[in-house]
């Protein structure tokens, strides 16, 4: 026994994979300085327009948030003390109002801890409410505007799980809100022992669906019996100025839960048995109801089976969707397929659209040729965009639809390419009615329309008007090409305002009031502005890094050697000496399109004021890399088969953005380090196994061995058994014998994803281990697919400078 002992402990003491790490590590000073800066508030602004609550992230949890308890139940996180969805615990821990234009910023005193929701505006904007989660449960709080004081609305527990948890109601004084049911009791006991074994079966039907959908399935019917816990809500009305709390029916699994215009009705989504353990919650049976805010049911509008069987990229048959048509006081808007659901079916029309209204009988309002991509209802009328999206062209199509007249034809407004950047119109600006209702503006004859901008120069974002008769567009702003400044809100089109976030490399980003100049420019250059205009700083605030302006930044732009057209972001740190060649980092993510043309186009822009959070790699920067950001990795081909050629677009793109950067004479050949997340560390492990360009790489939350998902990954739509050559190949797992350069695996334990599960780092890395090749696996506890913790993330930043440190920076000469 002491000899076995004795063995084993010389065993792990000369293991090149033993694991000696005892607690998290920090990255160097200079970048925990940067790190711990304040986070510059979110302005969220009233629907009238002259109050915005500046809201307060939290910047890094703590580690211990995400340590809390956990049940994965039907593809939900949920956390048992508090009956709060914990995937990822973002809240906000301070909010302040500011009275506009030029009124001081007043904080709202809130209890110590605070993890509070974002907030919900009632349409007067003279009150909002939000959710206060705390020790063991989710507690509900209103903010009176005149008076700047929150208050919490006593004894009610908040059920957010499966959202639609706080609503105001048509009244703009009450709160349609899903309750913990006041007599539940206590959670179901798990068995002492397995009532039965688990038992399975297919009858030779087809049940395939995509890997994504498997996420944090039910296990048991122990599981289920949870899911029916914690999901189970009291729909009730609460009078916020009284307090009175009336309940709406009995208890039940809701899912939507939408109040009609009018106020007298409430749609319902109700989710009941039998569950599944193939799929998650979103799959389950459901009734979809209009009940009256008193909880009698009025009708049914759809019974929905168990949807185990809906093909991968279709749709379930039978109604879905549903919503209230904004313009009617009960009128319920919903799709159907046509074609089975199944995209692989040919089919004249794919999905038809019809609404009814309460009470009466249904009618048609379009037919589609694609798929029902989605609605968006224009006020003062009884005009609606209906947009459909054809899978097989990537292409979307947006029509205007008059629902008041079905003899009238429809017409084209919007046909492009789903990746179309620099054509894209925009999207449309919308505003809240005295109801609640989110609608499209118009003002005359014209909506408005708000985009980025992309152009081949970086972002430029805009305002526009578009008329309905003409279907012209006329420009009303467009940033300037010095800073990059974007309409967030709060447009009047008679006053001739609108509210814009401005940044540059060197000024924060702050609230502009923008205003409208009078009289149109007698002759504004193509693409700009046909209208002058000025602006009022409505916020200031500071730079909260001031070490960083010293970084610069620029778009680059080159082709690859086919002539797709390709850039990236070079970031250089501060002090830079030209001339100087420096280790570089690479970070990409790959993309798939269908044409060249659209490969090409540019996002993103180098106006942006320089910060760094989380996880980032232009923490480089402090320690003496270039990075260039945003390597444009394109992979080009028809949807069906574009990754049948990835390996080779992978390198080839990489090969064209390393020779550009050695051009500029800012990086040194020899010293050049690949990183990535997700798809990204894909697309990492496979350019060290089928290249020689970089000396390390960094693979962070990746998926590595395909068979592991063999009914699609990313965007591949065939399964392992019709592309059996495509997924061994970029499966890196099986090329471990080709990866000669040093890799960094980072993954968190808890990784949600259901394609990246921390199995495929932990067998690459043992595959590469068994090989003989140089790795290292990270795993941090509690973390899903992103990286939350100060203490993870702290983390995460030591590792990979650490490893570019050693393997790039110091590597010799090939």
């Amino acid at each position: 026994m002491k000899r076995a002992i004795l063995l084993l402990l010389a065993l792990v003491l000369t293991s090149p994979a033993t694991f000696a790490q005892t607690r998290y590590e920090k990255p160097p000073q200079a970048i925990l300085d940067v790190r711990s800066a304040p986070l510059t508030p979110v302005p969220l602004l009233s629907p009238t327009y002259d109050t915005v609550v500046l809201a307060q992230p939290l910047r890094y949890p703590p580690i211990s948030d995400l340590a809390e308890p956990m049940l994965r139940l039907a593809g939900l996180r949920v956390n048992p003390r508090t009956n709060a969805e914990r995937s990822y615990p973002f809240y906000l821990v301070g909010l302040s109002l500011q009275r506009l234009p030029g009124g001081a910023e007043t904080p709202i005193a809130m209890p110590p801890g605070a993890r509070i929701g974002f907030p919900t505006w009632n349409a007067t904007g003279k009150m909002f409410a939000f959710t206060n989660e705390t020790a063991d449960r989710v507690e509900l709080w209103v903010t009176d505007v005149a008076t700047g004081k929150a208050r919490q609305l006593p004894g009610l527990r908040i059920n957010a799980l499966l959202g639609y948890a706080v609503e105001w109601m048509p009244d703009q004084k009450t709160l349609l809100v899903k309750l913990v049911p006041g007599a539940r009791g206590v959670p179901p006991q798990q068995p002492a022992a397995p009532p039965a074994p688990k038992i399975q079966e297919s009858s030779g039907v087809s049940v395939a669906s995509s890997t994504y959908e498997a996420r944090d399935l039910l296990k048991s019917a122990y599981d289920a019996d949870l899911f029916d816990y914690y999901a189970t809500s009291q729909l009730a009305l609460v009078d916020v100025v009284s307090g009175k709390v009336t309940r709406i029916g009995k208890p039940a699994i809701f899912q939507k839960v939408v109040a009609a215009p009018g106020g007298r009705y409430v749609l319902v989504e109700r989710i009941h048995r039998p569950y599944s353990y193939l799929r998650a919650h979103e799959r389950f049976p459901k009734e979809i109801e209009v009940w009256t805010t008193g909880g009698e049911l009025v009708e049914s509008l759809a019974s929905l089976p168990l949807a185990e069987q809906v093909p991968i990229g279709g749709v379930a048959t039978g109604p879905r969707n549903h919503s209230w048509r904004p313009t009617e006081p009960a009128t319920v808007v919903w799709a159907e397929a046509l074609d089975g659901g199944n995209p692989k079916t040919k089919a004249p029309y794919r999905d038809r659209v019809m609404l009814k209204p309460v009470g009466g009988t249904g009618r048609q309002l379009c037919k589609l040729e694609q798929r029902f991509a989605g609605s968006q209802w224009i006020e003062s009328g009884g005009i609606v965009l209906v947009s459909e999206y054809d899978r097989d062209r990537l292409w979307t199509r947006t029509f205007i639809v008059d629902a008041g007249d079905p003899a009238k034809p429809s017409r084209l407004l919007w046909d492009m390419s789903v990746n179309e950047k620099y054509r894209h119109p925009g999207y449309p600006v919308y505003h809240v009615l005295p109801t609640g209702s989110w609608m499209v503006m118009r003002h005359k004859d014209w909506i408005y329309l708000r985009g980025s901008g992309a152009s081949p120069e970086g972002d430029r974002p805009f305002l526009d008007r578009l008329d309905l008769n003409t279907l012209k567009t006329e420009r009303l702003f467009r940033s300037e090409r010095s800073c990059l400044e974007m309409v967030i809100g709060g447009l009047r089109p008679v006053e001739g305002t609108f509210f814009t976030r401005r940044e540059s490399p060197v000024e924060p980003p702050n609230v502009f009031l923008r205003t409208l100049g009078q009289a149109p420019r007698t002759a504004a250059p193509a693409g700009e502005a046909a209208w002058p205009s000025t602006a009022q700083a409505i916020t200031h605030f500071p730079d909260p890094t001031p070490q960083l302006r010293g970084i610069t930044k620029r778009l680059v732009t080159y082709k690859r050697a086919d002539g797709v057209p390709l850039s990236f972001t070079l970031y250089l740190p501060p002090g830079y000496k030209p001339g100087t060649r420096l280790p570089t980092v690479f970070w990409a993510y790959p993309l798939d399109y269908a044409e060249k043309e659209e490969a090409g186009q540019i996002e993103g822009s180098t106006q942006r004021f320089t910060t760094m959070a989380g996880t980032s790699v232009l923490f480089f920067l402090l320690e003496g890399y270039a990075v260039l950001d945003n390597v444009a990795m394109p992979v080009v081909g028809p949807p069906e088969s574009v990754y049948n050629t990835f390996v080779e677009q992978i390198v080839a793109n990489a090969k064209a953005a390393i020779d550009k950067a050695v051009a500029l004479g800012v990086t040194d050949r020899e010293r050049v380090g690949v990183a990535g997340h997700s798809h990204g560390a894909l697309m990492t492990a496979n350019l060290l196994a089928y290249c020689d360009l970089f000396r390390a790489g960094i693979a962070r939350s990746g998926a590595y061995n395909h068979t592991m998902r063999p009914f699609g990954f990313q965007n591949e739509r065939r399964t392992l058994w019709q592309a059996r050559d495509v997924y061994l190949k970029l499966s890196p797992v099986l090329q471990a014998d080709k990866i000669h350069k040093p890799l960094l695996l980072i993954h968190g334990e808890l990784d949600q994803n259901p394609g990246t599960v921390p199995l495929q780092s932990e067998k690459l890395f043992e595959a590469i281990r068994g090989v003989g090749g140089t790795v290292r696996l990270v795993v941090l506890p509690y973390e899903s697919h992103g990286y939350m913790a100060r203490e993870s993330t702290e983390h995460v930043l030591y590792e990979m400078l650490s490893w570019f440190d050693r393997y790039v920076k110091a590597a010799p000469p090939h």
